[in-house]
C-alpha cells in the first residue's frame, strides 16, 4: 500500500513538472512509443516514451510550433500559445501515405542503388556538417530479466530474488544521466555529467555515457566489437541488397526514400532493415536495422536494434541525430536478458568554437554531488518521461535499500552465505561480514591440486583476511599460501600482506616473503592443471622446479595519466631440486622421466645451479601513449582503446649474491601494437628484445626464458607471448635476445564467404613468431587455424596447425586451445 502512494505521488509530480507534455497516439488511439517532438527551428528536442507520454522543457511562454514525427506515421507541425505551465498538447498522428510509381527493377535499374550511391556519394558533405558540436545529452538504461531460476549452473541467484516476481521476471538495472557533451569527429569527445541516477542506490554513479552511444552511419564501420558495415559505407555494395519501398513527404516538403536494406550473406556482419534517405541532399532521416549477435561475435547476444531519428532546422540546413534507442535481447542457460538504451540529443550548438586545449584524455567527468539531484530537477531536466515500469522499479528498490543497507539485514544475509557446508574444506569458504566491509577467505584443498615429479601429488590451499573500503574503492588484505608436497614431504608457506590506497593512481604497495616452489621460468608458461595431465598419463613432466625463500617489498602505482611504474626489492634464496617420484598412471613406468635439470635432462644428479642468496631490484615502467580514461566521484577507469603502441620498459639487478659470478645486469624492452583493419580482422603484434650485462655465469633461474609449448595445449586466447613448438629451455640466454609475434584474425571475413562453414562462425587466424639468440640460427613458426570453435553459445577452443624452421624445417603440429585453463589455474 505504501509503495503503491509513492508510486501515485511520482507520477502526480511529474505530470506537474512538465513544461509541455502529453501523449502521441495513432489514429485508432493507440500509443507511438519513441515518437520524437522537436520546437520548430530548433535543437530543443526528445522522445516520447513507450506509453507514448512525452515531454519538452520549455523556459518561456508563448507560441511554439511542435513537429511530431514517427517512422510510419505523418509528421505533422503542431502550433499552440502557452500561457502558463504545464502546458498540455496531445497530438494523433495518421499513418503515412506511401506512394511509389511503378518502376521496373532489373540489375541494372534499381532505384534503390541510385539513391544509396548518391547518399555515399555525399556522405563526407552530410558528415561535416555535424563535424563538431556541444550538445545536451541524455541517456536512460534498463535491463530487465525474465524465467531466472532459483540456481544456474549450481549457482543460487541469492538476492537477485529481491527484484524478481514469482516467475523469475523484473528489472535488474535501471539508470539514467544528463550531461553536456563536446564532440569533434572523428573521435574527440568531452562529457561533464551533471545529473546520475541509478534504481536502488541513491549513492551511485551510472555507467551510461555518450561514448557507448557514437553511431555515426556516415562512416564505413559502426564498432560492434567488430566492425559491422555501414549501409551507406564506401564498400556497402558487396555487403546489401536495396530494395526502394515507398516515399513519402515531411513536413517541410522534403521527399524521403525508404529503402529496405538486407545483407547479402546473413554470417556477415550487416544490417537488416531500413534507412531513409533525404532526397536532393542524400542527408539521413531515420535509422531502423538490426542485427544478431552471431554476426558480430557476441554470442550471448540474440539480436541488436538500432533506431535514430534526424531532427531538420531550416535556418541551418542541417540534419543532426536527435533520437537513438538500442533496443537488446539475450540469452543464456534459459534465462533471457533484454534491454534498451534510449538518448536525446538537444541544444545543439554547431560553431562552437573549439580550441586545441579543449579535448585530452579525459572523455567523461562528473559534476559534484551528481548523484545527489532531487527528484524535482529529474521531473524537469528527463526529456522522456518514465514509464509506470520505470516508475514502479525506482519506487521497489528504493525501498529495498532502506532495508538492505540496515545491520539487521546484512547479518541476515551473512548468516545465509556464511553457512559452513561439508564440502568447504575441499571446494573452499568464505565468511564475510557486510556491516564491517571485511571477508575471510579459504582456497579449498581440491582448487589447486596438481602433480609434478618433484613432490608428486600436491596440495596448496590459501587464507585470506580482505577488509574494503566500498566508498573508496581501497582495500587492505593480508593471509598466507601452503603448499605441501607428498613425496617431497616438505611443507612450505608463504605471507602476504597488501594496501590499496587509492582507486585513481591505482598505487598498491605489498610485503610477501616464505618459502614457495617456482617454475624456472618466472611466466610460468606451463599449466598446472596440462601439466598434470600430460606427467600422469604420458610421462612427459615439463615443468621444472626450484626451491624460493625471500623476502619481497613491491609497488605499483600508474604516476600521470599513461605511465604506469613498478618496482620491487627482494632478498632471496634459491636452492636446486630433484624428482622425488617415479609414479605415474597409464604409460609404461620403464619410460623414465627427465631429471627436474632443464639443461641436463637426462641427468638425475647434477644440480641446475648453486644454492645461494643475493639481493634483487627491478624498476620497470609502462607508456601507454594517448590512453583515454573516465574520472569518476569513486576512481578513474581506464579506456583501452589507444590506436598507438604501448612501450613496456624493466631493468632488473641482481647482486651481493654469495656467489660472486650470479650477480647480473639486465635490461629489456617489449612493444604492442593491434590495429583493426576495416572488417577484415584485427592485427596484433608484440615485439621484445632485451640484452644482459656482468652475466656470463650467472644461475639459470635468472636466465631469460621463452614461453615455449611441448603439450600441444594452448591456454590463451591470442598467442602473442608464446611459441607453441619450442621447447621450453633450449633458447634460454644469458646474452642478447629478441622475439616477435604477429597474429591476425580474420574474424570472419574469410570464412563468412564460405558455404558450410558460413553457418559455423568460425574464424581463420594466421600467425608468425620468430626469435633470435647469438650463435643461432633464428627461430621461427608460420601458424594458421580455426577460431571461435564451440557450440551455440560456447565458444573457448580453437585449433592451430603449426610449422617451425630453424636452419631449415624443424617440426610440426597441432595444437588445440583452450580459453578457460589460465581462468581455472
Amino acid at each position: 500500500m505504501k509503495n503503491n502512494w509513492l508510486v501515485f505521488l511520482l507520477l502526480i509530480s511529474i505530470t506537474a513538472s512538465a513544461q509541455i507534455k502529453g501523449k502521441v497516439v495513432s489514429k485508432d488511439g493507440k500509443p507511438v512509443p519513441y515518437a520524437s517532438a522537436l520546437i520548430s527551428g530548433t535543437y530543443n528536442g526528445t522522445s516520447s516514451n513507450e506509453n507514448g507520454l512525452y515531454q519538452l522543457n520549455v523556459t518561456e511562454t508563448g507560441k511554439y510550433t511542435v513537429i511530431f514525427r514517427s517512422l510510419g506515421y505523418k509528421t505533422i507541425a503542431v502550433t499552440t500559445d502557452i500561457s502558463k505551465f504545464p502546458h498540455t498538447l496531445d497530438v494523433t498522428l495518421e499513418d503515412e501515405v506511401y506512394t511509389l510509381n511503378e518502376i521496373v527493377v532489373s540489375n541494372t535499374n534499381n532505384p534503390a542503388n541510385g539513391i544509396i550511391r548518391k547518399a555515399i556519394d555525399n556522405r563526407k558533405q552530410n558528415s561535416e556538417k555535424t563535424a563538431q558540436f556541444e550538445a545536451d545529452f541524455y541517456s536512460r538504461g534498463i535491463f530487465r530479466l525474465k524465467d531466472v531460476t532459483d540456481n544456474v549452473l549450481g549457482f543460487k541467484v541469492g538476492n537477485l530474488k529481491s527484484v524478481l516476481d514469482p516467475s523469475g521476471s523484473g528489472v535488474l538495472y535501471l539508470s539514467e544521466t544528463v550531461s553536456k557533451i563536446k564532440y569533434k569527429k572523428p573521435d574527440k569527445l568531452q562529457e561533464r555529467i551533471i545529473a546520475s541516477k541509478v534504481s536502488g542506490s541513491d549513492n551511485g554513479y551510472s555507467f551510461n555515457n555518450a561514448a557507448s552511444a557514437d553511431f555515426d552511419f556516415y562512416n564505413d564501420y559502426i564498432e560492434f566489437g567488430i566492425n559491422a558495415i555501414s549501409p551507406i559505407g564506401s564498400n556497402a555494395f558487396s555487403y546489401y541488397r536495396y530494395a526502394l519501398e515507398s516515399t513519402f513527404e515531411d513536413e517541410s516538403g522534403h521527399l524521403i526514400n525508404k529503402i529496405r536494406v538486407t545483407p547479402k550473406r546473413p554470417s556477415e556482419p550487416a544490417m537488416d532493415g531500413y534507412v531513409y534517405i533525404v532526397d536532393d541532399s542524400w542527408a539521413l532521416y531515420a535509422i531502423d536495422l538490426t542485427i544478431k549477435g552471431s554476426q558480430i561475435q557476441q554470442d550471448l547476444l540474440n539480436t541488436l536494434t538500432v533506431k535514430q531519428n534526424f531532427g531538420y532546422n531550416a535556418g541551418a540546413g542541417i540534419w543532426a541525430r536527435n533520437v537513438q534507442v538500442l533496443d537488446f535481447d539475450a540469452s543464456l542457460f534459459g534465462t533471457a536478458v533484454s534491454g534498451r538504451f534510449s538518448y536525446v540529443y538537444s541544444n545543439y550548438n554547431f560553431s562552437p568554437g573549439f580550441d586545441k586545449k579543449t579535448f585530452g584524455n579525459e572523455i567523461l567527468s562528473f559534476e559534484e554531488d551528481a548523484n545527489k539531484r532531487p527528484n524535482a530537477f529529474w521531473f524537469a531536466n528527463r526529456p522522456i518521461p518514465l514509464t509506470r515500469e520505470e516508475i514502479i522499479d525506482y519506487t521497489k528498490k528504493d525501498s529495498l535499500q532502506a532495508v538492505q543497507s540496515t545491520p539487521a539485514y546484512k547479518d541476515s544475509i551473512d548468516r545465509v552465505g556464511n553457512k559452513f557446508k561439508w564440502l568447504s574444506p575441499i571446494t573452499g569458504y568464505n565468511y564475510n561480514n557486510s556491516n564491517e566491509n571485511w571477508t575471510i577467505s579459504y582456497l579449498g584443498i581440491l582448487k589447486k591440486l596438481g602433480f609434478n615429479t618433484v613432490q608428486a601429488y600436491h596440495l596448496a590451499p590459501s587464507f585470506y583476511f580482505t577488509k574494503r573500503d566500498p566508498e573508496k574503492l581501497t582495500y587492505t588484505t593480508f593471509g598466507t599460501d601452503l603448499n605441501y608436497g607428498f613425496a617431497e614431504k616438505r611443507f612450505r608457506a608463504t605471507g602476504t600482506i597488501s594496501r590499496k590506497f587509492n582507486n585513481f593512481s591505482q598505487r598498491i604497495v605489498t610485503l610477501s616473503g616464505g618459502s614457495s616452489i617456482e617454475q624456472f621460468n618466472p611466466e610460468r608458461p606451463i599449466n598446472r592443471i596440462v601439466n598434470s595431465i600430460s606427467t600422469l598419463f604420458f610421462r612427459d613432466n615439463y615443468m621444472k622446479l626450484y626451491d624460493h625463500n625471500f623476502l619481497r617489498l613491491s609497488y605499483q602505482e600508474e604516476v600521470v595519466n599513461g605511465i604506469y611504474l613498478f618496482g620491487t626489492f627482494e632478498y632471496t634464496r634459491k636452492r636446486s631440486l630433484f624428482n622425488n617420484t617415479d609414479f605415474s598412471t597409464f604409460k609404461d613406468i620403464y619410460d623414465d622421466y627427465t631429471s627436474n635439470n632443464p639443461q641436463l635432462p637426462n641427468d638425475y644428479t647434477t644440480p641446475s645451479f648453486q644454492k645461494h642468496s643475493m639481493l634483487k631490484g627491478t624498476i620497470a615502467t609502462s607508456f601507454f601513449p594517448g590512453q583515454r580514461y573516465q574520472t569518476r566521484p569513486d576512481g578513474k577507469i581506464v579506456i583501452d582503446d589507444t590506436k598507438l603502441p604501448k612501450i613496456f620498459l624493466r631493468y632488473e639487478k641482481g647482486f651481493a649474491s654469495t656467489v660472486d659470478d650470479y650477480n647480473f645486469d639486465h635490461l629489456s624492452a617489449r612493444v604492442t601494437y593491434d590495429i583493426t583493419i576495416g572488417n577484415k580482422g584485427k592485427l596484433g603484434t608484440s615485439f621484445r628484445g632485451g640484452k644482459f650485462f656482468n652475466s656470463e655465469n650467472i644461475a639459470f633461474t635468472d636466465y631469460r626464458h621463452f614461453n615455449g609449448n611441448q603439450t600441444y595445449v594452448g591456454k590463451s586466447e591470442r598467442y602473442l607471448n608464446v611459441f607453441n613448438l619450442l621447447p621450453y629451455y633450449t633458447h634460454s640466454t644469458n646474452d642478447s635476445y629478441f622475439e616477435a609475434h604477429a597474429e591476425h584474425n580474420f574474424n570472419g571475413f574469410i570464412t563468412n564467404k564460405i558455404p558450410f562453414l558460413n553457418r559455423l562462425d568460425y574464424h581463420v587466424v594466421a600467425g608468425y613468431h620468430m626469435l633470435s639468440i647469438p650463435e643461432q640460427k633464428p627461430y621461427m613458426e608460420f601458424s594458421v587455424g580455426l577460431d571461435n570453435l564451440g557450440w551455440g553459445k560456447f565458444r573457448f577452443l580453437r585449433v592451430d596447425y603449426v610449422r617451425s624452421y630453424e636452419s631449415g624445417f624443424k617440426a610440426h603440429g597441432v595444437i588445440f586451445g583452450i580459453t578457460f585453463l589460465d581462468f581455472l589455474e
